[in-house]
């Protein structure tokens, strides 16, 4: 395939075994005798103005309702800013705004303070990429393919590591709670409009928050039924695709068969399978959420054809091992392992340049998930690491070189750039943007989008030279941050990534040299030749 890993650690060839095959354990006995969960969304969606059963609005000192989301950084202790490096190598012109932002703007969208921002925090790319000299470079823009639709923007949980609530944007005091049928119904037009300009085969939905099953279970495919009613008019050939992410909480029988019904699986953000990997998840009277969410599981495990996966933020407190197994009595179809959200100014827990506390507790898990004889779930990030090194497509934003292409809308139509954006500074996912002013055409000309959408060019000199480029991708966009300087950092957590990575290969090119070693003798060749589908030589390895 053309690639080769240096330092004793070659890449795999194609053929390979294929380790994606799940094998979930059968599902828990029926919940239906739990005790009941206090449910608000009937209240919450009676007023919008009701945030909590349990607390008043917000002050600046307890702020209302929160957010688990989709990740879960557990925040560091912030580093002293660095001074802007040296322009890189793409520059705007002298004087030049980073984007444009045409007047009309809603009073709080003001254009010339989120410039400002964006300079002051990001010099890259906000001041050092121009964008036209990008496309004429021959850069094209990829269309954004997922949509995050944050339906409400505040939560019943109040987990003390969010990072839409507890991390360096607080954005969200300013969001409408509820996400309005005007609101979705122009989404659904913008979305259908963006699918048809592509001829796009297929647009994925995510409902998000806050909590989005605070709204009524009567109510919650409305969006979804509004971007495929226009979708089917405008472009009838793209396929709408939706899921919902929620804390499981508030999962009830009756939201089960609501979401099922309309086709929108679930994904659920839990911490572990045990209370004390989810000591953080805490109510607003700061009462374990656990008990809630570990019943709407085993309710959502009896219904496999709704069942998304679980996404589980790795914690260096907790056993690997123990954590992974415990997620497994809920029968994920999948489990999402995330590096909490850090970067080089607010870096992770245990970060040390001497020491891989996070390659360590993925490798564990990895070792157990690998040799455990049957697929019992898929485990993303081990899965793309797999399937990076064969030289295989991949959808995700955190590895690899793929373009971003997501767009989110916030409750009150503004489109913003990727939620995890919000660890780094305030308005750091800002672009100016709303339903009623910009296509996502022209979103796609967002700096903050086309720098994702750059792959090599868009990263350090550092992760350019590096072998490992198109496994790693630079790491994740958000851990590359550093304060004054931007996104042109290798990631966070570099030092774990590239053992990770390394090991996985090993892994996986000790099991092709096996399956070669095992296939019958081919039809002139002696015991042990390759068979059809086998690589006849292994990988190549560079000195």
């Amino acid at each position: 395939m053309g690639r080769a890993v240096r330092n004793g650690s070659p890449l795999p060839a194609r053929g390979s075994p294929d380790p994606t095959t799940p094998h979930p354990p059968p599902a828990p006995d029926d919940p239906a005798a739990q005790p009941a969960v206090r449910d608000p969304a009937a209240a919450a969606d009676r007023d919008p103005a009701v945030q909590h059963p349990n607390r008043a609005p917000a002050a600046p000192a307890q702020p209302a309702l929160r957010d688990p989301a989709v990740q879960h950084p557990y925040r560091g202790q912030a580093a002293a800013a660095q001074p802007p490096r040296p322009a890189a190598a793409l520059h705007a012109p002298a004087g030049q705004p980073p984007f444009h932002d045409p007047a009309g703007q809603p009073p709080r969208h003001d254009p010339a303070a989120q410039r400002a921002r964006h300079a002051r925090h990001a010099p890259w790319p906000y001041t050092r990429l121009d964008v036209a000299a990008a496309r004429a470079a021959g850069h094209r823009p990829h269309p954004v393919r997922q949509f995050v639709l944050k339906t409400r923007s505040r939560c019943n949980l109040a987990c003390t590591y969010c990072y839409v609530y507890e991390m360096a944007d607080q954005g969200w005091r300013e969001q409408p709670p509820v996400m309005t049928p005007a609101t979705f119904a122009r989404a659904a037009q913008r979305i259908a409009e963006h699918a048809a300009a592509h001829d796009l085969p297929r647009v994925d939905l995510v409902l998000h928050g806050g909590e989005p099953l605070l709204t009524a279970p009567a109510r919650l495919a409305e969006p979804v039924d509004a971007v495929r009613t226009a979708v089917a008019e405008a472009a009838p050939r793209t396929r709408v695709t939706a899921t919902v992410q929620t804390n499981g909480v508030l999962l009830t029988r009756g939201r089960l068969a609501a979401l099922a019904a309309a086709g929108i699986r679930v994904g659920v953000s839990l911490d572990g399978g045990l209370p004390a990997h989810n000591t953080r998840r805490v109510d607003h009277a700061g009462r374990p959420g656990f008990g809630a969410a570990a019943r709407g599981l085993r309710l959502l495990a009896r219904h496999p054809q709704s069942y998304a996966g679980v996404l589980c933020v790795v914690d260096l407190d907790q056993d690997p091992v123990e954590t992974y197994e415990s997620l497994l009595a809920f029968a994920p179809p999948s489990i999402g392992l995330l590096l909490p959200l850090a970067n080089w100014s607010d870096p992770p827990p245990g970060h040390h340049p001497d020491r891989t506390p996070y390659a360590d507790w993925l490798l564990a898990v990895f070792e157990r998930w690998w040799h455990d004889g049957v697929r019992r779930t898929r485990i993303r990030l081990f899965e793309e690491i797999i399937a990076l090194l064969l030289g295989l497509p991949t959808t995700t934003e955190t590895l690899g070189l793929t373009p971003a292409a997501t767009a989110v809308i916030e409750t009150d139509g503004s489109i913003e750039q990727a939620d995890s954006l919000k660890s780094a500074y305030e308005g750091a996912a800002a672009t100016g943007m709303t339903l009623d002013t910009h296509s996502f055409d022209q979103f796609l000309d967002h700096p903050g989008l086309a720098a994702r959408q750059l792959g090599r060019d868009a990263l350090a000199a550092r992760c350019r030279a590096c072998e490992l480029v198109e496994v790693c991708g630079g790491g994740h966009y958000p851990h590359r941050y550093r304060a004054g300087e931007g996104f042109r950092q290798p990631s966070v957590y570099c030092a774990d990534l590239q053992p990770l990575i390394r090991h996985i290969a090993a892994a996986v090119e000790h099991a092709v040299r096996n399956a070669a070693a095992q296939a019958p003798a081919g039809p002139t060749g002696p015991p042990g030749t390759p068979g059809p589908g086998t690589p006849a030589h292994p990988p190549a390895v560079a000195s």
